[in-house]
């Protein structure tokens, strides 16, 4: 590179970190603004025709008993670190902008700290938390002892943090990071292999419950557990034991499961959903995605998921929400969009911050937290 195509390539970068910082400040801002009004306060709306009404903002849930969160990977994909800002966004300006957008907790990512106590540090001073750890599982190709020492490990990480919940799903045979269509390819566990999920679930669920910690199963695209069917075979497996329901909107709806059956579902299994992950998808995505027989990751980087309250989404997350408050629902609300922050095909173009900051004024503007 010459000295002058170098210098260039300086300025460049320069503009882009002004560029973000300039955002951030005016977030600062703005959240400073916004929280001087409790968000239960009545506040002013406009409707089309430019009238003012005023709207109750009490909290539908317990504001003690549930936590907004969100997750990095709007911001840098777990599965695949390519997907990423250019130049890379920094481990501290992703825990920044999720403590600028008000959120209080966050799951773990590939470009943290192993380090607890400066993890724990940086998290502090940004008033933030772990909210989980993924835990995947490996019961259905007999890896019992992988899979225990895998749990044994996260139960151990959580105890630095406030959050109990630990987040589980079964791995054996799952193609969702694999170059293949995620839903035709999935495993289809046979009886045996069911019984030994169950078995391995219900003692890891008990052994949670020891600690003083609860285990979340999480129904995953391209894993053994998916659909309906699935959830209640496992759910029924387990009934005995202290294994709970991780409800991820975005998965569910993938794979075929409606809306209305996402709210069956909280009906049906409200006193065991202890965890939640508000996904939304771009349905003109996930139909080409599914037509073009798409990896998971290629529909993700294709931007096949967004963020509750935007209106390119297609769940109705007003609904759900309300389905949660109903069963008195206790736990996370966690944000989660996997996205390619470097997709430009995606319109309006949005930074991570942007998208957290829509999804937080929107779950404010529904629960009032």
């Amino acid at each position: 590179m010459t000295e002058r195509s170098n210098f260039f390539h300086r300025i460049k970068f320069l503009g882009q970190q002004i560029s973000r910082l300039l955002i951030s400040l005016l977030v600062v801002i703005l959240i400073g603004i916004t929280n001087i009004v409790p968000a239960y306060a009545q506040v002013k709306t406009s409707s089309p025709n430019g009238a003012t009404a005023s709207v109750a903002k009490n909290p539908i849930f317990k504001p003690e008993k549930v936590r907004l969160g969100i997750t990095p990977t709007g911001w840098s994909n777990s599965d695949d670190l390519t997907m990423d800002l250019n130049p890379a966004i920094s481990y501290k300006q992703i825990i920044s902008e999720i403590a600028l957008a008000g959120f209080q907790g966050l799951q773990g990512a590939p470009k943290f700290p192993k380090d607890i106590a400066t993890l724990k540090k940086d998290l502090k001073v940004r008033g933030l938390t772990i909210s989980e750890p993924w835990v995947g599982t490996y019961f259905t190709i007999g890896a019992k002892e992988d899979s225990q020492k895998i749990f044994e490990d996260q139960m151990a990480f959580m105890q630095n943090f406030d959050s109990k919940v630990i987040v589980v799903a079964e791995l054996g045979g799952a193609v969702h990071q694999q170059p293949i269509e995620p839903l035709n390819n999935r495993p289809q566990f046979t009886d045996e292999q069911w019984q030994q999920l169950i078995d391995g679930l219900n003692s890891l669920g008990d052994q949670a419950f020891a600690n003083g910690m609860i285990l979340c199963y999480h129904p995953h695209v391209g894993t053994g557990v998916e659909v309906r069917a699935d959830i209640d075979r496992l759910m029924a497996g387990t009934k005995d034991h202290h294994v709970n329901l991780l409800l991820d909107t975005g998965h569910l709806y993938y794979s075929g499961v409606s809306q209305s059956e996402i709210l069956d579902l909280i009906n049906t299994y409200g006193s065991r959903i202890k965890h939640v992950h508000l996904k939304n998808i771009r349905q003109n995505i996930l139909d080409q995605a599914k037509q073009k027989q798409l990896s998971f990751l290629s529909a993700i980087r294709s931007g096949v998921f967004t963020v509750p309250g935007d209106k390119n989404g297609v769940i109705d997350f007003d609904s759900i929400l309300n389905k949660l408050a109903a069963v008195k629902y206790e736990g996370w609300l966690m944000v989660e969009a996997e996205q390619d922050p470097s997709n430009t095909n995606i319109k309006p173009l949005r930074e991570p911050l942007e998208y957290a900051l829509l999804a937080r004024g929107y779950l404010r503007k529904v629960t009032g937290l």
